[in-house]
């Protein structure tokens, strides 16, 4: 099943990518991950950091599905609110759960800041501004309940807004130590550092069937099999690739533009990473190159649209948004694309291991904030590989009671 449909803006930023033989024979591995994108190349990286035997499986080459059309904003704060979870969670796990988004997205800018190549990494700072006027006071709300958390945030009335850019919005919260990549050139650098720390990694190799074997379990494939103590399901957006019975995502998909070069983008503050209230939300970031990129406009369909013409019709409704935040800006479309994205009922993603198969432990970091999960999932299954505690992964784990409604 294809996970988008369009034009993908960064792969043409790398034109000749490492590439990885394909799986031919039996090998052993302490643990096998299956996918090769943002979550498993994450996965595959912590745990060979961590001196686990790891060994990686990708069906098609390595960050070909969702990761090229991922568009590269890292943010602590979720599409759920601090102040929401608190409601659904209490206060102190929403808090703890918050609080280890903030160290996945550090996590990850100290990995990015030290690979050799440049991915794009940017600090950023974030803009979340209330879409309506009636959305002002669960913005003050949620703003109070960051900052008595000790999270780094401010309060910008309308008239800070508007001194600092070119539309007036009621009422926006701006966070500190966000940040932004280019997700491709990331997971391409970081399989080629997880190589040195002994990851294995194959390409055009596609998993058959787990079964439980001596070890642990055999992951086989078109030509070859993997037996390892332990299984990672990094599957993306193909849940029932990964079996059991506790992931219930709602797919959708979400479309994307990327636009022309632009002469300056002076009105854009610190070029914050720009979102909204509304659900589904606006989003919109900068580039490098002086680049907008802008997506949103969600819907509960899991197929991408195969209509040149359709998307264009998203695509200029994208264009439109940007045109209202930013009227001097003459931006025109480069780059258009819609893809499969999910979510879980309760906002939190699937991350650990399945009580009823022990050793098989998914990373399916579901939600707006897909690469700060994938980043806490690898590090909560390193853990209980290790035999290590970690206090995230009660709040996440897959049997958790979760609406199944999808």
């Amino acid at each position: 099943m294809s996970l988008y449909f369009g034009s993908l803006y960064w792969p043409n930023s790398l034109a000749q990518p490492v590439s990885y033989p394909e799986l031919r024979g039996d090998i052993n591995a302490r643990v096998v991950v299956i996918g090769g994108g943002m979550s498993g190349v994450l996965c595959g990286y912590v745990l060979a950091a961590g001196g686990i035997e790891t060994a990686l499986i990708e069906q098609q080459r390595i960050a070909s599905g969702s990761t090229s059309a991922n568009t590269g904003l890292l943010q602590y704060s979720n599409d759920t609110m601090l102040s929401e979870f608190a409601r659904t969670l209490g206060e102190a796990d929403a808090v703890r759960f918050y609080r280890a988004c903030k160290h996945a997205a550090e996590k990850i800018a100290d990995i990015a800041e030290k690979l050799p190549r440049d991915v794009g990494f940017k600090r950023r700072s974030s803009l979340y501004y209330a879409s309506k006027d009636g959305d002002a006071d669960a913005l003050r709300e949620e703003y109070e309940t960051l900052s008595r958390n000790g999270f780094d945030a401010e309060w910008w009335d309308e008239e800070r807004i508007a001194a600092h850019f070119p539309f007036r919005k009621a009422a926006a919260i701006v966070t500190r130590g966000d940040a932004e990549l280019n997700p491709y050139l990331f997971v391409h650098a970081l399989a080629e550092e997880a190589v040195k720390q002994g990851l294995r990694p194959y390409e055009h190799t596609k998993m058959l069937d787990v079964r439980p074997a001596e070890r642990g379990y055999v992951v086989r494939t078109d030509n070859g099999s993997i037996e390892a103590e332990h299984v990672v399901y990094a599957v993306g957006y193909a849940p029932e690739t990964a079996g059991g019975r506790w992931v219930k995502a709602r797919l959708k998909r979400s479309y994307a533009i990327v636009t022309n070069p632009l002469p300056s983008l002076a009105e854009w503050n610190e070029r914050m990473l720009i979102w909204e209230t509304d659900r589904p939300y606006l989003y919109a970031r900068t580039t490098g190159d002086n680049r907008i990129i802008i997506g949103g406009l969600d819907e509960n369909v899991r197929q991408p649209l195969l209509s040149e013409q359709e998307l264009r019709a998203h695509s200029m409704r994208l264009l439109s948004e940007l045109r209202q935040l930013f009227p001097g800006y003459s931006p025109e479309i480069r780059w258009e694309w819609n893809a499969t994205f999910g979510e879980s009922a309760d906002g939190l993603p699937w991350l650990g291991e399945d009580p009823e198969r022990p050793g098989q432990h998914y990373c399916l970091g579901y939600g707006g904030n897909g690469t700060i999960y994938s980043c806490m999932g690898a590090e909560i299954i390193r853990d209980r590989i290790l035999g290590l505690p970690n206090p995230i992964g009660r709040i996440v784990r897959p049997d958790r009671a979760v609406a199944a409604s999808v």
